[in-house]
């Protein structure tokens, strides 16, 4: 393989065990907003919304308020696990006449649908689907909050305040989807100069360019005023409609007031003399159940002293495919296996115990690339999660709940060591938290080798995608097995999904995110304290 990178240059993340709470973000400035709640005593559960707000100002192209996902809760003194599920939901108004098929081949984003006119269900205001990030942190704060919901938003409005500074990171991904973002309007003002040209940061270190969040900042602080209703029945409602159906979209006040995200019981899945709890429905869940079952056969439980190897791999290789094929049949799923998604995850312990795992999403980067102009919110298209050719599992239909692959974990493997673990990454997401449980529970690896350890991804398509620093015997195995590309851990774009994670083993918990993630970092209560 011949590329245009280092082969001499190694990246690792530093893994340090404490007593006290930690969590584990995409972006460390959303991580040390949670980890300053969990220094004031907070329960997991409010440094997790915590978390939640301020990532989507700094990550705003991954989610936000006006995502959707999914939240996994262990509960310490109940010693039970939870599931908060807040997925979208296509609008009740939608109609899906008016998303034709342009017959002119596949859809041009994550998933290959059969193309739409003007690609309507992928961008713009017709893409954006009912959003649920708000009532799912809403409805944890009032089950399992200890702090004031006030305190925990409004470091994230805060941060808008100040605005997202633009460094080499953001301007990468401004630039790269600067064609898309310059087709609206408000869009193209919070993100592009002139309309059309990236903003960027200067080419030195010292950077003082920000993104001007001020309207989404009077949103947040709003929201943490008032509380989460205000988001789906108030002022901020009102305007949110008006600015969708005024880009075309058919949102309602009806749709917004009727939104409730729901408390579930997970999936409890026996695998390697411990068990993972998953979500059920929509999700990456079921699928992942499926694969852990089908990975149990491979035998990889009798190597559990070993290091990962041929087996290894190749069981996972296997186990995917296999996994993929059923989620296919049952489900409806067809995301392209090379589309990277737009997704955010952080984990959460506190001192305690008590573990959380969240996913959120716009879905594609930078969801329908519409932004509202009274609310500052980047909007989600999660319309383009449904198939629009009809007669199929998941074909596009009004107030239909959303088929996603997140797949946020709570495992405890045979010695009680206990992990909270989730990935952004399209259907990448699913093998990535099986390998890493797999690490964890059937070889041992703690959380820093198993975020270090190569991986690889099986998602469709009959490929592997192999990470190309693992040995010469297991890409050959691999290729056995099926056709194989070797590929590198990059920061942009990802061959591999972006986890991250917590692990409390004893009164010790650390945690570790995606070691090839500029902004991902694990931050523990002691060091905001």
């Amino acid at each position: 393989m011949i590329d245009n990178f280092s082969n001499s240059q190694h990246v690792r993340k530093t893994v340090i065990a404490t007593e006290g709470g930690i969590v584990a973000a995409q972006h460390r400035r959303a991580a040390a907003v949670g980890a300053a709640v969990l220094a004031a005593g907070g329960d997991a559960v409010d440094a997790a919304i915590a978390t939640s707000f301020a990532i989507g100002v700094v990550e705003p192209w991954m989610s936000g308020p006006a995502a959707g996902g999914v939240m996994m809760l262990w509960r310490a003194d109940e010693q039970r696990a939870r599931v908060i599920d807040f997925g979208c939901r296509s609008p009740r108004e939608l109609d899906p006449a008016n998303y034709p098929l342009s017959g002119a081949g596949k859809s041009s984003d994550l998933f290959p649908w059969p193309a739409v006119v003007d690609d309507r269900n992928v961008m713009g205001a017709t893409a954006v689907a009912v959003p649920g990030v708000v009532s799912g942190m809403g409805l944890a704060h009032e089950h399992f909050g200890r702090l004031p919901w006030h305190d925990l938003v409004s470091p994230a409005a805060k941060l808008a305040e100040e605005g997202l500074i633009v460094d080499w990171y953001t301007s990468l991904l401004i630039g790269a989807n600067a064609r898309a973002l310059s087709q609206d309007a408000h869009a193209a003002a919070l993100f592009l100069e002139e309309g059309q040209w990236p903003i960027s940061g200067d080419w030195t270190a010292l950077n003082d360019r920000h993104l001007n969040q001020q309207a989404f900042a009077r949103t947040l602080q709003h929201i943490a005023e008032f509380g989460p209703e205000a988001f789906y029945t108030g002022d901020i409602a009102h305007a949110l409609v008006r600015d969708v159906r005024a880009k075309g979209g058919c949102l309602s006040l009806e749709d917004l007031a009727s939104y409730q995200a729901e408390m579930v019981e997970p999936l409890e899945i026996p695998y390697s003399g411990g068990r993972v709890y998953a979500a059920p429905g929509m999700t990456g869940g079921p699928t992942l159940g499926k694969a852990l079952e089908l990975l149990a056969r491979e035998h990889l439980r009798a190597q559990s002293a070993e290091a990962p190897g041929v087996a290894t791999y190749t069981g996972f290789a296997r186990a995917l495919d296999a996994a993929f094929r059923v989620r296919f049949e049952s489900m409806g799923d067809h995301e392209s296996p090379r589309a990277p998604g737009c997704t955010t995850h952080f984990s959460v312990v506190d001192r305690h115990g008590n573990m959380v795992a969240v996913t959120q999403t716009l879905l594609s980067i930078f969801g329908s690339r519409v932004v509202s102009p009274s609310t500052g919110l980047l909007l989600n298209n999660g319309v383009m999660w449904f198939d629009p050719e009809p007669g199929k599992p998941n074909s596009l239909a009004p107030n239909k709940r959303c088929l996603a692959n997140y797949c946020p974990v709570i495992g405890e493997d045979s010695r009680a060591r206990r992990f909270a673990i989730g990935a952004s990454g399209g259907r990448k997401i699913l093998g990535s938290v099986m390998q890493l449980s797999s690490f964890i529970m059937d070889h041992g690896l703690d959380l820093e080798e198993a975020f270090h350890q190569p991986r690889i991804d099986v998602s469709g398509g009959g490929q592997v995608i192999a990470d190309h620093t693992l040995p010469a015997d297991v890409l050959s195995a691999l290729s056995k097995t099926m056709p194989v590309t070797e590929a590198r851990r990059n920061a942009y774009p990802y061959a591999f999904a972006c986890p991250a994670g917590v692990m409390r083993d004893g009164d010790l918990n650390t945690g570790c995110t995606e070691i090839m993630s500029p902004y991902g970092d694990a931050v523990s209560e002691g060091q905001v304290a």
